[in-house]
Order: structure tokens, then sequence, then C-alpha cells
């Protein structure tokens, strides 16, 4: 699989993501600057977690305004992945690739701890092959993670089979619907706040973040 990694100002897990998809994945992965293009045909685009642009205005406000997006739009509109991690996924709502918006968590304060998801709609293909029953134990670290939309959003989001997961037990962010990911009604962008690249070795403790890039990559 050819990737693509963005990384923006203030970017602070492209690295991370980078190798975890060359070492483990395999993958024939170039990072690409803010102010770059995509060159050439990449079958899923990264947009990473971190603070991209200080996360000044609102969390991926400025970024969906960066240089590169031009040709990560036209990566979208040929029908190529995009898949967004933290504030990667609040770039995506801020661009209006995903409905929403990523507002401050419920407690006012930044956030990094291990959570628990489960499967979101049921019939979202990209978490088809998941049991619904499984818990995944994911890292968050964000200050600005409640997911919040419309009513008519979140009806349309959950009809159309759109929530890729939930937060289970505890919704740490006060997130509307206990929505911890969401994908696009053609579920070929995705984006999520947990990071899955953090938990893909059992020196830390925890590998449940390989159960989701394989769902992602299609692994």
């Amino acid at each position: 699989m050819k990737v693509a990694v963005i990384t923006f100002p203030g970017s602070n897990c492209d690295a991370d993501i980078y190798r975890v998809l060359r070492d483990q994945y395999h993958a024939e992965v170039d990072r690409i600057w803010h102010r770059d293009q995509l060159e050439k045909k990449y079958e899923l685009v990264i947009l990473p977690g971190g603070f991209s642009y200080g996360d000044y205005l609102r969390s991926g406000a400025m970024a969906g305004f960066s240089p590169v997006m031009t040709s990560v739009k036209e990566h979208v509109n040929k029908g190529g992945k995009l898949f967004g991690i933290c504030n990667g996924f609040q770039i995506l709502t801020e661009a209006e690739f995903l409905p929403g918006a990523l507002t401050r968590n419920k407690t006012l304060k930044y956030i990094c701890k291990t959570v628990t998801l489960k499967k979101g709609s049921a019939g979202n293909p990209v978490t088809s092959s998941l049991d619904p029953q499984k818990e995944l134990r994911i890292p968050i670290a964000h200050a600005d993670g409640c997911y919040f939309a419309t009513s008519d959003v979140l009806k349309q989001l959950d009809d159309e089979g759109r929530i890729l997961f939930r937060y289970h037990g505890e919704n740490p962010n006060g997130s509307l619907d206990a929505i911890a990911g969401i994908t696009s009604k053609d579920f070929k962008i995705t984006g999520m706040m947990p990071h899955p690249e953090r938990a893909m070795n059992s020196v830390i403790g925890e590998e449940d973040g390989k159960v989701v890039l394989d769902l992602i990559l299609g692994a």
C-alpha cells in the first residue's frame, strides 16, 4: 500500500504513524510537508495527531487552508482514502470533509489516558469484521475531543451507519452519543480521536491499535 502522511507545523504524531506503517505493515510511506503537494498517487492519506499551526483560532482550523490540502481534496475526489487521527479528525471536520465539530472536553482539561472503545454502527463496512462485543483499549490525548453535531446530523450518521467507534464505559470528553470516530457517506474518509498508533506494542502494554489499523488499511 502507498501511503502519504501529512506533516503540518505542530504535528507531533506523524513520525509515530510513519514508523508503524513502514515497520509493521511494510507499506510504502512518504512524509509530505504542508507546503508541498501530493505528486503521485496514494491509496491512503493520513492527517496525524498533534497541534497543527499551534491550534490557533480552533483546533485544526488553520490546517484546512494549508497548501497541501489542495491535492488532498483532489485525492479524495479521485476516490482515495483519507484518515485523520486526533488533530487530523479535527482538521477533517474543520475542512468539512466530515460533519460536526470537536469542541472542548466536558472537564475543560486536557486528557491523556487509555480509554475503551467498541464498534459503532453495525452496518459500517470499515468495521464489518469487528465483533460488536469486543472492547478495544486505545489512548486519547486531547483538550478538544468532544464530538458535537446537530440532532439531524447525529440521526443521519446513525441512519447511514457512519459511526466508526463509540466510547464504552467512560465517555471521557462528553462526546454526543459517545462518538469516538465517524466516516464519510462513502466510507472512504475516516476520523477518530483516539490514537491507534500509540497502542501497537506489547512493551507498552497496549496492542489493540493494530486491530483498528487493520480495519482502516483493509489488512
